[in-house]
């Protein structure tokens, strides 16, 4: 049997992963409306409306990048949206109802971001990325020591 506290634990851990798999699958839709849509004329217009110097480096970065816009490249990154989402929304589920597969699959999950996010970090430290890796590792320590602790008290059962 989990403690309360681990369950409150393992929802909040749910809850920030459903959280996670929604905004991914808002923006899934949201890149299927640029479907048949002039992707670059929509980014120039986004710079203007915002007021940025399409001349500087950054607005010129998302504007190429939309102008390479194609339909096929929409679906397949809507449909990868939509994988990670399913992805998030099953480990969510599954900490929710407190499914030992699931606490090893987030610990999966999330442990492989960790190199990613290391690696992000030595290319330059910001706020955001330091957040992001310490909120990893906190919640993969915190899965951990659940594993570790369902491990023990099976091993101590007569």
């Amino acid at each position: 049997m989990i403690f309360h506290s681990h369950r409150t634990g393992l929802r909040s851990v749910a809850v920030f992963e459903a959280f996670k798999g929604a905004i991914v699958l808002i923006a899934g839709f949201g890149v299927l409306t640029f479907l048949g849509r002039d992707a670059q004329d929509f980014a120039e217009q986004l710079v203007h409306r915002l007021h940025l110097n399409p001349a500087r480096h950054y607005p010129q970065i998302f504007i190429h990048a939309m102008a390479d816009v194609t339909n096929t490249k929409l679906w397949l990154m809507a449909g990868f949206a939509a994988l990670y989402t399913a992805v998030r929304f099953t480990e969510a589920y599954g900490l929710w109802h407190e499914r030992r597969w699931a606490e090893w699959f987030a610990v999966l999950s999330g442990g492989i971001y960790v190199p990613v996010e290391i690696y992000k970090l030595a290319e330059g430290v910001t706020w955001l990325k330091v957040a992001t890796l310490v909120l990893n590792l906190a919640v993969l320590a915190y899965l951990a020591r659940l594993l570790s602790e369902a491990r023990r008290t099976k091993a101590a059962a007569p």
